[in-house]
């Protein structure tokens, strides 16, 4: 296991981690979360033993093997399949060896050892991490300088899958993925057997790979059972019993209240559209837990509109070729679309073309009398100017605007003080991709085209971005891998495939069941966590039962306390959301808040003492499996 122990960091003398404890268990997958600089990445460092603690202790197993994903990679010739395959180290060592042997006993164990590994899968598996992150099988011997930053970033997920790991450290691994990608490696991560640290801003992606949350907040690790969401209630729930901030939580909440009877009235009885109504209702509940966030905007209402706002008459879209056909799309105040489909299927083709950015080879784009556009693409954050302070590069768009208003404004995306004033040169692409948004809100557009949005944001500005766009009146055409985003902003899918534009008839929980379907029928099966096939499958099955009959006691009993723990949970969940009533505290209340006290201390004993039971079976289960 992975143990902090009163655990101090500081760098660059800015605090960290002050007396921090936290336990990760083997097998768990825990999610990291809290906001921009509070830690996360520098606890992967720390993992790594790429930083040193200033004070208490770390320990983990000195055998296990740590794979980790990094965030760039240098051009070089070498092929991406063969540097896939760097990550599977011990093949490699295995390899020199044999290529520098010249003893034939010494040679023949060396062969074993890649009989051992499995070494005739190895290509096969990398070839299918590749196929499963968006690569085409007639580009896997392509050398890696051929490949643009997003794409490299993609081989550096893929090389970091193909280690056999112990512990996987992902920081943002679906930044440069789209929606299809990041189907495929959640399934990927939730076979993983190893332990799973994962840092994201998809909280979709979260809830399907994390059983645990870890919130760096305050300098400490708060350990959540539970994926994102139950993080975020249990949170929500904790913050509701803090007096000082009750009523602001409250006003908070029934702004989004009335929001959901606003948009429920509009709804319509298309799957997405309820899918959205469902959506917005969770948002309003767990609306608390956002209180404290940094950041705070809202889109303003547009001026003018023309209907149709935009359109595109029976258009051939791409470049020297048509890349999609017979394209008829009209745009209308309130329109909300997402666009789904396969990377490079033409998504970002026909946002361009959307947006005017690339003309029809043939066919007509229209654009309305009134229509003011806001593009968020990736290549908006390089073209920044990073030589002006934010302060300065909204007053050039407005310079009526008084600078109070300006920096107002600005503080909702928390650039504050010298945040503000200052060049942006030193800015990261989260502060770019918040500066890039910024500008396109200050213009009050009336149409949004927002092309992958949240690459680079944080899950506090995700939340705040997602806000925002359930109230903006004008119309929406999003593309993201982030599922959250697109259910709670779009009432419409449209799928790119096949050199088309099509509705698509359904939520995204339905565009993930035709996935699979699809890749069934094409036989594209995906690769197993495991890289490595079994070979006598015979022996596998049993050994594979008599390990399950050696575990079946230890699991039934950390089965049962896992359902002690979940009803402690509820019940405890119970209690403080009757203590979270303020009208408990009044002298009148005095004896059914000391009886609900003492309830909740009974119950907080009996949690710790399950928690107790259930890391120790978690040991003895360790060393059984060993």
């Amino acid at each position: 296991m992975i143990e902090l122990i009163n655990l101090s960091l500081q760098r660059g003398g800015k605090a960290l981690l002050e007396e921090a404890s936290l336990r990760v268990n083997p097998g768990e997958h825990m999610a990291l979360v809290g906001a921009n600089g509070s830690g996360k990445s520098s606890l992967f460092k720390l993992l790594c033993n790429e930083l040193s603690y200033d004070s208490g202790d770390l320990q983990m197993p000195a055998q296990w093997q740590i794979a980790q994903m990094r965030q760039e990679v240098e051009a070089s010739d070498r092929p991406a399949i063969e540097y896939v395959i760097d990550g599977h180290q011990q093949y490699r060592r295995i390899e020199a060896d044999i290529e520098a042997c010249s003893d034939d006993h010494r040679l023949a164990e060396l062969l074993a050892e890649m009989e051992l590994i499995h070494a005739y899968q190895i290509r096969s598996d990398a070839e299918q991490l590749l196929q499963g992150l968006g690569f085409a099988l007639t580009e896997v011997d392509k050398p890696v300088s051929d490949f643009s930053g997003g794409w490299r970033i993609r081989l550096n997920l893929a090389q970091a899958l193909m280690c056999p790991s112990d512990l996987l450290l992902l920081d943002e691994p679906t930044n440069h993925l789209d929606l299809d990608a990041s189907l495929w490696l959640e399934q990927w991560l939730r076979r993983y057997e190893g332990t799973l640290l994962l840092i994201s801003h998809d909280r979709d992606f979260i809830d399907a790979c994390c059983d645990f949350v870890v919130h760096l907040e305050h300098h400490q690790l708060h350990r959540y059972r539970g994926n994102y969401s139950a993080f975020e209630r249990q949170r929500a729930e904790r913050l509701a019993q803090q007096q000082q901030a009750y009523e602001k939580q409250q006003a908070e909440r029934a702004h989004m209240e009335d929001f959901v009877r606003r948009f429920r009235a509009k709804a319509s009885k298309a799957k997405q559209a309820q899918s959205r109504l469902k959506a917005l209702e969770r948002m309003s509940e767990i609306a608390p837990a956002h209180v404290d966030s940094p950041f705070h905007f809202r889109f303003y209402a547009p001026s003018q509109y023309s209907d149709p706002l935009l359109g595109l008459s029976n258009a051939a879209l791409g470049y020297s070729e048509p890349l999609l056909n017979k394209v008829n799309l009209s745009i209308h105040p309130g329109s909300r679309i997402g666009l789904l489909g396969a990377n490079g299927a033409g998504k970002s083709t026909l946002m361009k073309s959307l947006a005017g950015t690339l003309a029809p080879l043939s066919g007509q784009r229209h654009s309305g009398e009134h229509l003011h556009m806001g593009y968020f693409h990736q290549h908006q954050l390089e073209s920044l100017d990073l030589n002006a302070s934010p302060l300065l590069q909204l007053q050039r768009l407005r310079p009526d605007a008084r600078e109070q208003d300006i920096r107002n404004f600005l503080g909702g995306f928390n650039f504050k003080g010298e945040r503000a004033e200052g060049s942006c040169l030193h800015f990261s692409g989260g502060e770019k991709a918040r500066l890039a948004l910024a500008i396109i809100v200050w213009q009050r557009p009336n149409v949004l085209l927002l092309d992958e949005p949240t690459n680079h944001l944080d899950l506090e500005m995700c939340h705040a971005l997602t806000s925002a766009l359930q109230e903006f009146e004008g119309a929406v055409i999003v593309v993201s891998h982030d599922r959250h985003l697109l259910r709670n902003t779009v009432d419409e899918l449209l799928l790119v495939d096949n050199g088309s534009v099509s509705p698509f008839d359904g939520s995204l929980d339905d565009y993930r069941q035709w996935l699979l379907s699809r890749n069934r029928e094409l036989g594209d099966k995906p690769q197993s966590a495991s890289t490595a096939p079994v070979v006598d499958k015979k022996k596998a099955r049993q050994d594979a039962a008599a390990k399950r009959a050696k575990l079946a006691p230890l699991n039934n009993e950390i089965k049962k306390l896992e359902r002690t723990l979940q009803k402690v949970a509820e019940q405890l969940q119970a209690i403080e959301a009757q203590l979270a009533d303020t009208s408990l505290y009044d002298e009148t209340n005095k004896q059914r808040l000391k009886t609900l006290l003492a309830e909740q201390a009974h119950l907080q004993t009996e949690n710790n003492t399950a928690e107790e039971a259930w890391l120790e079976l978690q040991e003895q289960l360790e060393a059984l499996a060993d």
